[in-house]
């Protein structure tokens, strides 16, 4: 089942194409990695596929089992929403916004808290948000995607900020995720964890340079050339 199609597309902003020649497919049950060096595009792709930025030309087709509301989003966390003022339960629960009601029904308040268990955070629920570690806030924002969707997440640099651990443990939290049944795609600058992880890659750049199987991209010159560049730094 095809989730999402791109063909020949354009991203970019103001007009202003950043990449192009974009085509991928993403099915039920994939775990996607996009990856490519600073300012390739990676973001604004991610915020094309979820309509917050308008494509600039090619196809973006959505499967007919998916719609805009079916997905769930982790965005760069920018200083003033780590420091948001809110209880977890107040975050996790606003994953249900959009829903089409005034209020939180039984079922979605169920919803939360089942998915606050999933996530290991239910002894958080009374806290403020802004006093909890990266590591947790990260898994109050899972657990908020969750209440948005059960089909298919997307993550912008989820694990920018965390410390080696916090990040291990992150990574296998999504796995955990995609083995469940939840389809992923991940915008990522670390190539090793990308490869151990993602099913598919993404590699994009001024123009696309590669899209498959993780098996395949491990024997690609896109990999062999952005490899010796990250591991330079």
């Amino acid at each position: 089942m095809s989730y999402i199609k791109c063909k020949d597309l354009s991203v970019g902003y103001d007009g202003n194409i950043v990449s192009r020649g974009i085509n991928f497919n993403l099915e039920a049950g994939n775990y996607l990695c996009i990856v490519g060096e600073n300012g390739a595009g990676k973001s604004t792709l991610m915020k094309t596929m979820l309509g917050l930025l308008p494509k600039l030309s090619g196809e973006l087709e959505y499967g007919e089992d998916l719609s805009k509301s079916d997905i769930g989003y982790l965005p760069q966390q920018t200083l003033l929403q780590k420091d948001f003022p809110a209880s977890v339960w107040e975050i996790v629960l606003s994953g249900h916004i959009g829903k089409g009601s005034l209020y939180y029904s039984r079922i979605q308040k169920r919803i939360a808290r089942e998915n606050m268990e999933y996530m290991s955070i239910s002894n958080l629920a009374n806290k403020c948000y802004m006093d909890l570690s990266g590591g947790q806030k990260q898994r109050v924002l899972l657990a908020r995607a969750l209440c948005a969707t059960s089909k298919l997440i997307l993550l912008d640099e989820p694990v920018t900020g965390l410390d080696p651990k916090v990040t291990a443990d992150f990574y296998s939290l999504v796995k955990k995720l995609n083995d469940d049944g939840i389809s992923i795609i991940m915008v990522s600058h670390d190539i090793d964890s990308s490869i151990k992880y993602a099913s598919h890659i993404l590699h994009i750049a001024e123009k696309q340079l590669f899209f498959g199987e993780t098996k395949d991209y491990m024997n690609s010159q896109a990999y062999k050339i952005f490899g010796i560049i990250e591991n330079s730094r």
